[in-house]
């Protein structure tokens, strides 16, 4: 079946089986290597990916439910800004060891910094939930996004700070 989705801001389309996972028609058909499998199972957060704007889990979604949306990896979030603030947030505190998770963290600190996310650690623990990382720890993690929030353009104090 033929799949038409964006992909990084570009129309795509793919000769699959609707059934097939998202992650794997991401990495596969497209070589979009920073989404990774970790569990398979929507446990761990590695194939987070922004659909229609929000965080989702890859390995849960299906192929054929991607058809008309916009879907957005690591890779076509570069360019804004608010990525390379992520990015440089979370080697300021150290956030990241082996790396394996940190594509799914980014994604996901990129879609809760993106609804104005507050700078709040509980709140970040909220925003995150969902994503593993078996190396680091969350300490700075939590801290790197809530530097990245701090500084989010319009931020914490003008925009009331989503959860």
């Amino acid at each position: 079946m033929r799949i038409e989705f964006h992909l990084n801001g570009t129309a795509v389309s793919t000769d699959t089986d609707p059934a097939r996972r998202l992650l794997d028609v991401l990495r596969e058909d497209f070589g979009l290597t920073a989404v990774k499998e970790s569990c398979g199972e929507g446990e761990c957060g590695a194939c987070t990916v922004l659909v229609d704007g929000r965080a989702v889990l890859s390995c849960l979604m299906l192929a054929g439910q991607a058809a008309g949306r916009s879907v957005e990896t690591l890779e076509g979030l570069a360019g804004d800004g608010r990525l390379e603030r992520l990015i440089s947030a979370f080697d300021e505190k150290s956030a990241v060891q082996c790396g394996f998770c940190t594509p799914g963290f980014l994604v996901a600190a990129y879609d809760y910094v993106s609804r104005g996310g507050s700078p709040d650690p509980e709140r970040i623990r909220l925003g995150l939930d969902g994503n593993i990382c078996r190396c680091t720890g969350y300490i700075q993690i939590i801290e790197a996004v809530a530097k990245a929030a701090a500084e989010e353009p319009g931020g914490p104090g003008g925009r009331g700070g989503a959860s």
